[in-house]
Formats: structure tokens, sequence, C-alpha cells
């Protein structure tokens, strides 16, 4: 199966296409989902271009006993930079109760950026495209329903 993609930019002063990754195990997730939703479309020149149903996984990694997980991807065009993007979405986890405590472990919501446009990145923060995103069916169905 293809590895799902941005659509290509046409027009060069348009704003940059981003796939942005949403899982939560704790609390209300629907609620919290929608909640990511609206708080990313109301970020500085960004806008929501369509978002996935969510759907229930089994968590990958970190500690055993933990919820399943509620998956989503949100596809965005912004004139955000990837880090303030980035800088954008971990103060929204952060403003719905994200704790890090331990790595993997429950979330109320997790925001990753999976794609921004046909941008390759490695930085210490931040790795675009997302490195294990296509081993993740958690993240690729709901990614593949923002794209098609």
């Amino acid at each position: 199966m293809n590895k799902p993609v941005l659509p290509p930019r046409t027009d060069p002063n348009a704003p940059a296409m981003a796939a942005i990754a949403f899982g939560a195990n704790l609390g209300n997730a629907q609620k919290t989902y929608k909640e990511c939703i609206r708080r990313i479309n109301a970020l500085p020149e960004t806008s929501v271009v369509r978002y996935s149903s969510l759907i229930l996984t089994d968590p990958v990694g970190g500690p055993a006993g933990q919820p399943k997980y509620h998956n989503g991807a949100i596809l965005v065009q912004t004139r955000l930079e990837p880090e303030e993007l980035l800088n954008q979405t971990q103060k929204i986890e952060l403003d719905l109760g994200r704790v890090r405590t331990i790595k993997n472990g429950p979330r109320t919501c997790d925001l990753d950026i999976l794609l921004y446009d046909d941008v390759v990145m490695n930085s210490p923060r931040l790795i675009i495209p997302h490195p294990r995103m296509y081993e993740r069916d958690f993240v690729l169905i709901p990614l593949r329903e923002i794209l098609s």
C-alpha cells in the first residue's frame, strides 16, 4: 500500500498543509478531540481543513494495563513554520492536561505533527515525516481518511 502524502502545493503563496495525529486514553477523549480541533483552528494563520473520525486502539509501548486509545488525524493549512506549529500544539496539550511523566504512558491529549508539505527535517525537537507513522495503523488509518 502506498505511503500517504500531502497534496502538493500548487501556489507557492498558499499556506502549507500539515497533518497532525491525535491520541488520548484519559478523560473524555471525544470531547478533547473536538477541543483540539477548535484550538488548532484558532491558531494564528491556521485553519482546519478536515479531520478524521476517531478509532479505538490498543496501547503501543508504555506501561501495561493502560486504557485503549482514541486516535484521529487533523489536516490543516498554516503559515506557521513547523517548529512554531509544534510549540502551539504542545501548548494545547498542556492546556488540556497533558503531563509527561512516563514514556508512552497514558495521556489526556497527544498531538504529533506527521507531515508538513513535502518538508523533511530532523531537529532535536521535531522529525518530519514522523519517524514511526508508517509502522502504526492507529496513525495510518485516520491519516488516510483525511487525505482521501
